[in-house]
């Protein structure tokens, strides 16, 4: 919950032009707020930022105040949509099975969904990481199109914390989430405290195809150096 749109405006500019020398094959995509999806879906026209949401609901229409749909999304030309976030599951009472429900209408709706699981310190540390996120895939994953799909894998335990989770570790475990996988080419993201400092340690993990950041985003100059990692 980040950036008005006067805000955003401003990011780009200094966003966009530290972009011009971004290998040609690394997709990037600004996941932004309700309220900034319009304005950046034209200021992003012909660039090769891709936009995305940050939740979106399971049917098209009706009496669910305060939710956005499909549709809704698709018609600012909204590309990805984030399902699942811990934030959301945390706060916001998001269950295996909203996710699921949330991940189909997405589909449904032309949106390449970003599924989010993650362990907390407390599921950690009672040796339930495995379990729980083969649980969240499973019944998250019901019935859904793992051609046209990314997951983020989030210890929530490593965010804005100040713990960070060991990029072999995180490796291991996206290893764990890809063997769960029909589709074994569905891309798999670390997110969890990605920084400038760290991202090129974690991108030289074999098993991580992509980072979900969150705090180092908020400046163009720190995202950009994410984005460019060597």
């Amino acid at each position: 919950m980040y950036k008005t749109q006067a805000e955003s405006q401003e990011f780009l500019q200094g966003f966009l032009s530290a972009l011009e020398e971004t290998p040609q094959g690394r997709e990037v995509v600004l996941c932004v707020p309700f309220t900034d999806l319009n304005l950046l879906s034209k200021s992003l026209h012909g660039s090769r930022v891709q936009l995305g949401a940050q939740n979106v609901h399971w049917e098209d229409s009706g009496a669910y105040t305060g939710e956005i749909s499909g549709p809704m999304l698709q018609e600012v030309g909204i590309r990805y949509v984030i399902v699942g976030h811990s934030e959301r599951r945390q706060y916001f009472g998001e269950t295996d099975e909203t996710v699921n429900l949330r991940l189909k209408a997405a589909q449904k709706n032309g949106l390449t969904p970003i599924l989010c699981v993650g362990e907390t310190k407390q599921q950690r540390d009672a040796g339930e990481t495995e379990s729980l996120i083969i649980s969240q895939l499973e019944k998250g994953l019901v019935n859904v199109d793992q051609t046209n799909l990314v997951i983020a894998y989030e210890p929530i335990w490593a965010i804005g914390t100040g713990d960070t989770c060991e990029t072999t570790e995180a490796n291991r475990v996206i290893a764990v989430i890809r063997k769960q996988l029909k589709n074994p080419d569905v891309p798999i993201q670390y997110g969890g405290s990605v920084k400038p400092n760290n991202i090129d340690e974690i991108m030289a993990q074999p098993e991580i195809d992509g980072v979900l950041v969150g705090g180092a985003s908020l400046e163009p100059a720190s995202f950009a150096r994410i984005v460019n990692y060597q």
